[in-house]
């Protein structure tokens, strides 16, 4: 069963259910702060269940502009990522289709996830050695070559340290059975 909601009013659309699988896929990025989204969501993680997240991390904020070999907005991103550890908030940035958006921690994230009785299960990164979007070349039309592509992607994106480089990271939070 599918439901659709908004964070912050998921009680009103499931009636307090809880479900075996919570979806929330590049989403927290745009949202004011992880551990009150996360300490709703977690109230709708079934005992076994769990729940799914494509988050930027800071570590992706800071490494797509220098990877994309813009050391103007490389040094920006230094910059804020700097002032955000100082003043003790998450990195801001704007990201490529203007909008304002918000960078995790991910020790933080994954600390609000087991402060409401979720266990990281895995993590891995996505988009490491290709990023669709317009500054990278497109798709191999090689079958074999784009199969290799995505053994490649694959695999670094569930090893460290280059899940860390990711443009997103893919968390799997599930809550134990007892």
């Amino acid at each position: 069963m599918l439901r659709d909601g908004s964070v912050g009013r998921l009680a009103a659309v499931t009636g307090g259910e809880v479900f075996d699988v919570v979806l929330l896929m590049g989403v927290l990025m745009y949202l004011p702060a992880s551990p009150p989204v996360m300490a709703e969501l977690a109230a709708h993680v079934a005992p076994g269940g769990f729940i799914a997240l494509a988050v930027r991390t800071a570590t992706s904020a800071l490494w797509r502009p220098a990877a994309r070999q813009d050391w103007q907005a490389a040094l920006a991103a230094i910059d804020e990522y700097d002032a955000a550890r100082t003043e003790g908030r998450d990195m801001r940035y704007i990201n490529e289709i203007g909008t304002p958006a918000r960078a995790d921690d991910l020790e933080t994230l994954t600390a609000a996830a087991t402060a409401h009785g979720l266990e990281l299960e895995n993590w891995y990164g996505v988009r490491i050695a290709v990023d669709l979007a317009e500054l990278d070349p497109a798709l191999p039309s090689d079958p074999s070559e784009l199969a290799a592509l995505l053994d490649v992607e694959e695999r670094l994106g569930a090893a460290d340290p280059y899940r860390q480089l990711g443009q997103l990271a893919h968390l799997i939070l599930r809550r134990p059975r007892s």
